[in-house]
């Protein structure tokens, strides 16, 4: 379940809080963190160990900022997430788990453009998102274009 609040059920995301903000308090722009199932298992080695990447949604979707600019909605599920600016460059565990080369390739010039290393977004229509589901850009009529599919949430 993805909520306007919590995000993800069961994430420690509004919590954990963030240095990014002056408060501490957790960042809404970076409610949950959508990565491409396909580039989390070439980075990761593997299906079995995309988890390790640490994002809750993995999607079957071109994440670049071409198809999904800043603002653009996704919808997962019956779930409607909104893109955010803030970038998502990856962390020190990131680092610890796929090297010093998976963070330089993710974020490479073309990797950023690509958002290979996944993109942030900001919950603005709750709802339920299970593993198969559709992925879809939702257009400016509200349609649902781009469509993909939504792979597992971390536990």
């Amino acid at each position: 379940m993805l909520g306007l609040v919590a995000a993800l059920a069961g994430d420690n995301w509004l919590g954990r809080g963030s240095k990014g903000t002056p408060d501490g308090s957790a960042d809404p722009q970076r409610q949950v963190t959508v990565m491409n199932a396909r580039v989390a298992a070439l980075v990761a080695g593997g299906i079995d160990r995309v988890p390790l990447a640490g994002d809750q949604l993995y999607v079957d979707l071109d994440l670049g900022v071409g198809n999904l600019r800043a603002g653009s909605l996704l919808a997962v599920g019956q779930a409607v997430l909104q893109v955010s600016e803030a970038p998502h460059l990856g962390c020190a565990k990131f680092v610890e788990r796929f090297g010093a080369e998976g963070m330089r390739f993710v974020n490479s010039r073309t990797g950023r453009q690509l958002r290979l290393r996944g993109m942030n977004t900001q919950v603005v229509e709750p709802g339920i998102v299970r593993h198969g589901g559709i992925a879809a850009k939702v257009g400016s009529a509200g349609r649902r274009s781009g469509l993909g599919t939504a792979g597992k949430s971390r536990e």
